[in-house]
């Protein structure tokens, strides 16, 4: 940088991410995200949401657990200074809400002291996520009028608490206490030497909206026994009151389909964010282990494509077999400055929904869709329909070969174009090989007779016999199904419907 330049002043959004459901994050909090140059996330934020931010976005843990280094709040503060002063956009993003006991005001303060630019976007704060999410409302017209917000887990350095138990004994309400699970006897006991009677209905909450939920329901006087029975793992909230009665009637999400349970999604990360939302929709715990890598073509594919393109017009039928080759396609056809007028009168095969699906993103609507999702099946349907015409296959560096082996025998002038590369992932990450061996997986999902193959020689290198496999295993389809049992693998599970939302619903059947 020349001595006569500036740098831009930079700017900080402390953003609320919500109690742990990626879902309930606001959209200006998304928005934030998005634009971000710079995220500085908490150890409890579901990493699910950053894969709303920017390829460059540098992910950085800021957290207070066991598995990370304690980080101290002036190096934070510092660090969100420094970054905005060199001209980032930066977010701060911090389980529930920013200044619910979140210590966001604090580097608020810090960055107003600095000139620097900020805004707070307010997140779902995990006592209400608590509530909705365990079947408590904190305030009812026959219940409660008022509910309190109390910190469990107080100043180390404060010598005295000042928390006043007999204020808290008499309040009119709900009783709520951030991050008090490591004091709850205490608490109970406090609260009834105040005069609270022991037999006020009372809840411990854990891991607030995410799959590992747990609910400890009882009295100030039972609940300490009670929770310590149970094998309970922070972040957690302590209820008090006559809402907890409620639970019977407002419980929903213990109910969801697929609730605490773990699915591994094996297919490419460009393809799994569609199947996470809905596995965190059902209920259950979205595990991303991508079995293939994608990546753009090598210079004599591009060169194949671009003479390809300007002769699209030639082509009768135009076959698509995965999502990611009508994206790849599309790219490709309007970095040329071409659209889709350039397919001339072609008829378009897509090999199942999803395909078709992000055809229409693209204003293209498939004329062929088998009732199989798969190679054999698409065939077939196009046998008598290409015999003598151009077909041209938009495909994978890599894949079965039935398409044109099965319509050329039927007389189709068949052509092949690769838009994208797809390789087989080197390793298995260590978390999600730790998880296989120790059997707290659940599930995995295998969506083509290629992932079926490559978890099966991931699993042998990672040291895990295939046999020994604790986790159980759901398949897309009989061929897939076929190359799993020749990985040594046993299916627990298989689709009916040959595509994610099919293996989604065997493993919900399997569950019963």
């Amino acid at each position: 940088m020349s001595s006569g330049s500036t740098t831009v002043m930079g700017k900080v959004f402390l953003v609320g991410a919500g109690p742990g459901d990626p879902g309930l994050i606001t959209v200006r909090g998304a928005e934030c995200l998005a634009q971000a140059d710079l995220v500085l996330y908490d150890g409890l934020v579901n990493p699910l949401l950053l894969r709303l931010t920017k390829g460059i976005c540098e992910r950085t843990a800021r957290a207070r657990r066991n598995d990370v280094a304690i980080v101290a709040q002036a190096d934070i503060n510092a660090r969100l200074i420094i970054e905005a002063q060199a001209g980032r956009t930066v977010v701060r993003l911090k389980g529930g809400d920013p200044y619910i006991f979140g210590r966001g005001s604090e580097e608020a303060a810090a960055l107003h002291d600095a000139g620097i630019p900020f805004e707070v976007i307010p997140g779902v704060t995990a006592a209400t996520g608590a509530g909705e999410y365990a079947g408590f409302s904190f305030t009812h017209r026959e219940i409660s009028s008022s509910v309190a917000f109390v910190t469990g887990h107080e100043d180390p350095d404060r010598e005295e608490s000042r928390l006043n138990y007999r204020a808290l004994a008499a309040f009119p309400g709900t009783l709520v206490f951030y991050m008090g699970l490591s004091r709850l006897r205490e608490i109970c006991e406090q609260l009834q030497v105040a005069g609270m009677p022991g037999t006020v209905p009372a809840a411990v909450v854990c891991q607030v909206s995410l799959p590992s939920q747990q609910v400890v329901e009882g009295t100030l006087k039972t609940l300490p026994a009670l929770a310590a029975a149970r094998s309970l793992k922070p972040p957690s909230l302590i209820v008090i009151g006559e809402c907890v009665r409620q639970r019977a009637q407002l419980s929903w999400f213990e109910n969801l389909p697929l609730f605490g349970v773990s699915i591994g999604v094996t297919r490419p990360e460009e393809q799994a964010e569609d199947v996470a939302h809905q596995i965190v929709r059902k209920g259950g715990e979205p595990v991303l282990m991508p079995m293939i890598e994608v990546s753009p073509v090598n210079q004599h594919h591009q060169t194949e494509i671009a003479r390809v393109l300007r002769q699209l017009g030639r082509f009768h039928w135009l076959i698509f077999t995965s999502v990611n080759g009508v994206s790849e396609f599309f790219r490709h056809l309007h970095a040329a400055k071409l659209d889709t007028r350039s397919l001339g009168n072609a008829k378009i095969a897509a090999i199942g929904p999803s395909t078709a699906d992000r055809l229409r993103d693209f204003g293209i609507e498939a004329d062929v869709m088998p009732s199989e999702y798969r190679a054999e099946s698409l065939a077939t349907t196009l046998e008598k329909q290409v015999r003598g015409k151009t077909v041209l296959w938009v495909r994978a560096s890599r894949g079965r070969d039935v398409l044109p082996r099965m319509l050329t025998d039927v007389g189709a002038l068949f052509a092949q174009l690769v838009v994208y590369e797809n390789h087989d992932v080197e390793t298995l990450s260590p978390e999600v090989a730790r998880r296989l061996k120790a059997g707290t997986l659940d599930w995995v999902g295998l969506s083509s007779p290629s992932i079926a193959r490559r978890f099966g020689q991931l699993l042998k290198a990672a040291g895990i016999a295939p046999t020994d496999l604790k986790t159980r295993i759901a398949t897309i389809s009989p061929v897939t199904s076929a190359a799993a049992r020749e990985s040594g693998l046993t299916v627990s599970a298989e689709a009916t419907a040959f595509t994610w939302d099919g293996i989604l619903e065997a493993i919900q059947r399997g569950r019963s």
